[in-house]
């Protein structure tokens, strides 16, 4: 009993740490799952594989040839119900959808949480400091890298005073901005205003802000809209 108890302790403390750790770095950046949700997980997946490492104690009196002794369904279990957990921290803004490395580092701590609950404590702490270098270190990698940013344009003219698709891609392109996709038309307000709609892309980010300017001061836009489509 004494062995069972300091076993559970240690693996459930264990689970705390490792899965605070993660997410004390998604609280630091303001993600709605962090600190409380990642230990919570943590945990929560290592007390159930305990069930799997105690569970001849706890069917002591049942017949030996009843007892299945299989770890792995227990973990489809857990990684099945995390699943859901994960798909609801997952949010979509317009074109924008945010959360996923969120959801990945989530599925990750239940992960970790099974590898404690089975005693694997080398296998919990390399995957905790490997999951720590990704989110921190590989944030100020991307940070430098130049990807290439995406936006959804949408342009509104008078009916009867607008640019033209040619005048609209010197503009953009006078920016360091180019055009991805095909434009789109529409008729608004009693066929009063008419609307463009594309994708563009650049570089630099800035250029975004910069098109921006240019559009503030161009007496035929009488409204615009630019969003960005990453995270």
């Amino acid at each position: 009993m004494e062995h069972e108890l300091q076993t559970t302790l240690l693996r459930l403390l264990a689970a705390a740490l490792a899965g605070g750790l993660i997410g004390l770095e998604r609280t630091y950046h303001g993600r709605p799952a962090g600190f409380r949700t990642h230990t919570l997980v943590c945990m929560a997946s290592s007390l159930l594989m305990l069930i799997t490492v105690f569970q001849w104690e706890l069917l002591s009196e049942a017949p030996l040839e009843t007892i299945r002794v299989d770890p792995t369904r227990m973990a489809q279990g857990i990684m099945t119900g995390i699943g859901f957990l994960g798909a609801g921290v997952i949010l979509k803004e317009r074109l924008t959808i945010r959360g996923l490395t969120t959801a990945a580092s989530i599925w990750l701590t239940a992960s970790i949480g099974i590898v404690i609950g089975m005693g694997l404590y080398s296998a919990a702490v390399l995957a905790t400091l490997l999951a720590l270098a990704i989110l921190v270190v590989f944030r100020k990698i991307e940070n430098q890298l130049r990807t290439m940013r995406y936006a959804r344009l949408v342009l509104r003219f008078h009916r009867h005073d607008h640019m033209t698709e040619q005048q609209i891609k010197d503009l953009i392109e006078a920016q360091a901005i180019q055009c991805g996709s095909r434009f789109t038309y529409q008729l608004e307000n009693e066929g009063k205003i008419l609307q463009y709609q594309l994708t563009i892309h650049t570089s630099d980010s800035t250029n975004f802000r910069r098109l921006a300017e240019q559009l503030t001061e161009t007496d035929q836009v009488v409204e615009f809209a630019i969003t960005p489509t990453g995270e």
